[in-house]
Formats: C-alpha cells, sequence, structure tokens
C-alpha cells in the first residue's frame, strides 16, 4: 500500500545560495561596497580651492620660477607622495619601504633630483603632456584642454600651487 506524501511535509535540502538566504551575501556586499565607495570618496584627493591659478611661464623643458612665493617643504610633500590619494605611488615607486604596493607603470622617483632639475620636476607636475603628449600622467596643475574631468575637479587643479611646490621640494632630494 502507498502512502500519500504530502509535498509540504518533506523536507526540503537548499542549496548554498538558493531561496533566502541567497539574499543575506548580497546584502552583506551591498554593505561592503557602500563602506568601500564612502571609503574611496573620503580618500580621494581633495581639488586645490577654486583659487585661480598661478601665472606661470615654461622654458624649454622647465618652469624655472616656482608657482608660489614661498619654498615648497620637503615634508609635506613626501607625505603628499607617499599618500594613495595623490596618486603618486600607483603608477610610481621609490624609495617608500612603509608602503607595500607601488606602482611600476612610471619611473622609478629614487634619483628623480639628480635626473631632472627643480624646474624640470615642476613641469612634470603641472602638465607632463607638455613633453610627452600621450602621457599617462595626470596634469595636476591645468585646467584647459582636459577631457573626462570628474566632477569634483571641474574649473579647478587636482593639487594647488603649495602642494606642487612641496612635491618638488622633496622630490629634489631624491638624489639615489
Amino acid at each position: 500500500m502507498h502512502r500519500a506524501i504530502c509535498v509540504s511535509a518533506r523536507p526540503r535540502l537548499r542549496k548554498a545560495g538558493s531561496g533566502r538566504s541567497r539574499w543575506k551575501p548580497l546584502a552583506r556586499s551591498r554593505i561592503h561596497i557602500g563602506i568601500w565607495l564612502a571609503g574611496v570618496a573620503v580618500a580621494a584627493p581633495c581639488p586645490a580651492s577654486a583659487q585661480a591659478l598661478q601665472p606661470y611661464a615654461v622654458v624649454g623643458d622647465a618652469i624655472p620660477e616656482p608657482l608660489t612665493n614661498t619654498r615648497g617643504d620637503a615634508t609635506r610633500g613626501r607625505a603628499l607622495v607617499v599618500e594613495r590619494s595623490s596618486t603618486c605611488i600607483l603608477c610610481h615607486n621609490g624609495p617608500f619601504p612603509e608602503q607595500k604596493f607601488q606602482g611600476d607603470l612610471a619611473p622609478d622617483l629614487s634619483g628623480s633630483g639628480s635626473r631632472w632639475s627643480e624646474g624640470q620636476l615642476r613641469l612634470r607636475l603641472v602638465d607632463a603632456s607638455r613633453l610627452n603628449p600621450a602621457t599617462i600622467m595626470p596634469s595636476y596643475y591645468r585646467l584647459d584642454g582636459l577631457n573626462r574631468v570628474g566632477t569634483p575637479w571641474r574649473g579647478r587643479p587636482i593639487l594647488s600651487a603649495e602642494q606642487i611646490e612641496d612635491i618638488v621640494a622633496y622630490l629634489v632630494t631624491l638624489r639615489e
């Protein structure tokens, strides 16, 4: 004699990721993505204030005169170079033992002060595309002729004149 088995009375085995259980990891991943995006927004380089760009003159392959009236601070410059939000070490590497992951797309910053003058370093930061139109290095102190500029940076440079000078002051100290 066969007994009728009620479908709902049978124990159901759930596969991992099926039914309601699959929404919990998705919810967790959304939370993680939200936290990650918030972290990126906070860590993103803050665009320089909406101040007007300081005038500068390009002479050959350099900007010989500083962008500010004061000398840059090498300690602040090093801090800018090694912080991920300034993007330097995403492409460059150098004498930064505390930074576990460094870039390898661009020249090593070790010996920058021996390879380039202060003015040459300044031009590379301000607008590297003047030296190489196909460069992937951002123009950190330029407003015109840029494509695909993120909303926070529209109408303002990525770095201020003071930050440029701080980074230049640090890079000239790197003599290998």
